[in-house]
């Protein structure tokens, strides 16, 4: 019986840390789409019209992104975006670890630039 409650718990442990974790990528990849989708679509705006629009998009999906950590520019038809984001997450109920995400795009674009 106590072997089955200790297989148990280890079970319930690692499902709690992947729903975590899983839940934290879930974010990060979302955020990462609608940023691409942001510059590709983002010709009209300026540079720091679409910084302050992946900041807007970062506070949407409850990221900890801050200004400081993030570059926008622009090269002719290229918009790139880098920029990097810490947040704890809860791999074990008594434990959170700082992970990293790194979010980089380079989007490209024939449509012609409008934004001055």
């Amino acid at each position: 019986m106590i072997k089955l409650l200790i297989k148990l718990a280890i079970v319930a442990i690692v499902a709690n840390a992947a729903w975590h974790v899983m839940a934290a990528y879930t974010s990060y990849y979302k955020f990462k789409d609608a940023v691409q989708q942001t510059t590709l679509f983002g010709n009209d705006k300026t540079v720091e019209q679409l910084r302050t629009r992946v900041l807007s998009l970062a506070s949407d999906y409850d990221l900890p992104l801050s200004d400081d950590e993030l570059a926008v520019q622009r090269e002719q038809l290229h918009t790139i975006v880098n920029g990097s984001y810490t947040k704890r997450i809860d791999v074990l109920p008594w434990y959170s670890h700082p992970w990293t995400f790194e979010i980089h795009t380079d989007t490209f674009s024939e449509a012609p630039i409008t934004a001055k």
